[in-house]
């Protein structure tokens, strides 16, 4: 029994610490973005992404509608796309940064989400700075009906900046994803 006991805590351990939620914030109009820190990840095609061994997490962005309080007509749940969504990560210690801008990824953990594989400017103990940005899409991405205009105006979203601070990566830079 006590075997058992060990192997599901540890289990459940390594399921949770797969992804480091650095924040979560909910914007007009019915909008939930979840900023997480996952383990680094293999990403296709990979010409055009950081790859594995040169990478240490996987800075991730999840901007989904709400299920209440949302636009009519917005699918409760659904990934929320053509967004500009970039980050800053500084390391606390030495002042270096990594700038990255998120692209859509899709996983059968998330579904769709923005990320990009980094790596840390510094080491994996240090506390770091991370900072989000994101933009509404551009007009030429995305174009409106005139009963969204009515009531929300000429774009989807407004421009936010979340920040958060002391932010710890090393489980995650320790962590190993089982394929």
């Amino acid at each position: 029994m006590q075997k058992l006991i060990v192997f599901l805590i540890f289990t459940t351990a390594s399921v949770f610490s797969q992804e480091l939620i650095i924040g979560e914030e909910r914007v007009s109009p019915g909008i939930n973005i979840i900023f997480e820190g996952a383990i680094r990840d293999k990403i296709f095609p990979s010409n055009r992404h950081l790859n594995y061994e040169n990478s240490n997490v996987h800075i991730e962005a999840r901007v989904n509608w709400d299920y209440e309080n949302i636009p009519k007509g917005a699918p409760g749940g659904g990934f929320i796309a053509y967004l500009s969504i970039s980050a800053k990560i500084t390391n606390q210690r030495n002042d270096l940064k990594t700038f990255v801008d998120l692209v859509p990824h899709l996983n059968m953990i998330d579904n769709f989400h923005y990320a990009r594989n980094i790596y840390l400017p510094g080491g994996k103990n240090d506390l770091y700075t991370v900072e989000f940005y994101i933009n509404p899409p551009e007009n030429s991405d995305l174009a409106f009906h005139m009963d969204w205009i009515k009531i929300f105006g000429d774009k989807l979203i407004d421009n936010h900046t979340f920040i958060y601070k002391n932010i710890n990566f090393l489980e995650i830079v320790n962590g190993k994803r089982a394929y």
